[in-house]
Order: structure tokens, then sequence, then C-alpha cells
């Protein structure tokens, strides 16, 4: 029995019947998909570590005490980023959730965390936004095979979509309708809908064949014969296209490698890259807020405002009316 369906096994229960355990055992997958796979890898990762890290230094990881937590916080707060420090704690304390255990990331932790937060700061430092040009750039590089063709059409739906990587990666054809105004895509699941209430998209036709992301989307699924199944998929040395959907590192790769041969710094663009670059295009043309959340699909307007002051640094500044 699983650890997640032995959970569920009531207190003091002797045996249970062969389908009240079948049950227990479903029910211990429902609990394991409560969290995006994603998440649940990362958490993985960031509790082995911890558990290297007491190993280490003889100290039992399950239960903690909270003064290992704010140990090992400290030693790692000069080599790690804040954000990951606050993906670790939150691991820690779900691995004791599961294990039955209260949590030690209060008291002593609370004011170690707090002050490595102050000490360090919170901001994040992010990817840097793939606006139009930039856009037009990568684009640019893309050959005429049919590697080009994915690329081009990836690049193209992913901006234009404000596109997540794993929404990229996750589309079937069957989640595209072509129709007279552009493309229509469903979003089965995303981040910010796991129970897969379902989304749907606009993408509207391009101004510029070259750089329309409905007619490249069209062209790559022609020219690669694909009409069901993922969108998006490897293409080898030969042309020769796989059956397989593409990774969301895929993405990155292929952002990173054709803002390379664009002419633009690698190490500054990565998948989100493409839809940061979106919030931030749109912002720059005046495009109104609720405009711009409506296609990033974003539910946090602190979060979207972030790229929207980024577009408005410029467009509407006072220093630019002062005769300087």
């Amino acid at each position: 029995m699983t650890d997640e369906a032995a959970a569920l096994v009531p207190a003091g229960t002797a045996a249970l019947s062969t389908v009240l355990l079948e049950t227990a055992e479903r029910a211990g997958g429902y609990a394991r998909q409560a969290k995006a796979a994603n998440t649940l890898r990362a958490y993985r990762a960031d509790w082995a570590d911890f558990g290297c890290w007491c190993e280490a230094h003889g100290l039992p990881a399950l239960p903690a005490a909270e003064s290992t937590v704010a140990l090992y916080l400290t030693d790692l707060a000069e080599r790690v980023k804040t954000s990951t420090l606050q993906r670790r704690l939150s691991a820690i304390a779900q691995a004791h959730k599961a294990a039955g255990h209260v949590p030690p990331t209060k008291g002593r932790v609370s004011m170690v965390w707090q002050g490595i937060r102050r000490a360090k700061g919170t901001a994040q430092k992010g990817k840097a936004p793939a606006r139009t040009q930039e856009v037009r750039a990568m684009v640019a590089t893309c050959g005429a095979g049919l590697l080009g063709a994915r690329d081009r059409a990836l690049l193209l739906l992913g901006f234009a979509g404000a596109f997540r990587r794993s929404e990229l990666v996750g589309l079937d054809v069957a989640d595209l309708d072509f129709g007279r105004d552009g493309l229509t895509v469903t979003l089965r699941r995303s981040k910010t809908d796991q129970e897969g209430a379902g989304q749907k998209v606009g993408v509207p036709y391009g101004s510029t064949p070259a750089t329309c992301p409905v007619r490249n989307v069209r062209a790559w699924l022609e020219a690669a014969q694909v009409t069901a199944g993922p969108v998006f998929r490897g293409v080898n040395r030969w042309g020769q296209v796989s059956g397989a959907r593409l990774t969301d590192r895929a993405v990155a790769l292929v952002v990173k490698r054709c803002a390379e041969a664009g002419g633009l710094d690698p190490s500054q663009y990565a998948g989100h890259s493409l839809r940061a670059g979106l919030a931030t295009a749109a912002a720059e043309a005046g495009v109104s807020e609720r405009t711009i959340m409506a296609q990033t699909r974003h539910k946090s307007l602190p979060m979207v405002r972030r790229y929207i002051r980024d577009g408005n640094l410029f467009r509407e500044n006072a220093a630019a009316a002062v005769g300087l």
C-alpha cells in the first residue's frame, strides 16, 4: 500500500476488505494529483537536499527540529536565491504534514526566514521579455525545412497566445480551431486551471504572413502531416518528425537557440520570455490591463502589472517632457 493510501486508512482499523483496499489506493492516487507534476518533482528534489544536509550534520530530518530548519536556511542563504529557499521551506512543511508531524517552520524559523528576506531582498530577476522586435529577429533565423517550420510556429504561437511552456507542449491538434478571424486554442489544463475546466484563447491573424502565428501553425501541421495528437513534436537531423510530444525544456532551448542566431544574448532568454514579451509589448502599445490579462490569463493584477510597468517605463515618462 502506498503512503498516500495508508494515510487514508481510519485509525484503529485492524484490516480492510479488498474493495476498501482498492478504494484506498485510488484515493491515494487522487491525493498525488492534488499538486502539479512539476511541483511534486521540485518538492522531492528539495526534500532530498534537506535530507542530505541533515545526514551530513548528524541531525534528524523527520521530524526535524525548528533549530535544524533555521540552521539549514542560514547555511543556504548565501548560495541560493530567496525563491529557492521559499520552495525548500514549503517542501519541508509538506513532507512533515504528509507524515503526520507539525511542520517545523514557525517560531525561530519564521524569524530567521524574515531576516533572510530583509537582508537578501525578494525581487525575482526573470528572463528578458521577447517583445515583437525580438520575436521577429528569432523567427528570421528559422530555416526552410521542417525544423524551421516547427520553430516558427512555436515561437509565434507562444508569443501571440502568451502561452506557458507546459501549455504549448500540451496542445493537441484537436485543441486548435482555425476560423475566419484567427485560431481558437482550447487549453484543457493549465497552471491556473489545475482542475481542467478549460480555457479558450484567441490568436488573431498577423498583418505580415511571415510572422503570422495562425498561418505558420497551419503551415507546420501541413508540412509535417500532423493531423492528430501532439501539435509540437521533435524533428531529427534527417527531417523526420517524431510522434512524441516536445518537453517544456525543449521550448526554452528553441528560444535560446533562435535568440543567439538572431544576435541576442541567449542567457537572457528562455521559454517564459515569449509570454512575458507579449504582456510587455501590449503595454507599450497602450493595451489596457483588462485586455492584457484576458490574453495572458493572469489571475493576479500585481503579477501582470510587473510586465505592464516595464512596458510603460518610456511610453509615459515624466522626464521625456521636460526638455532635456
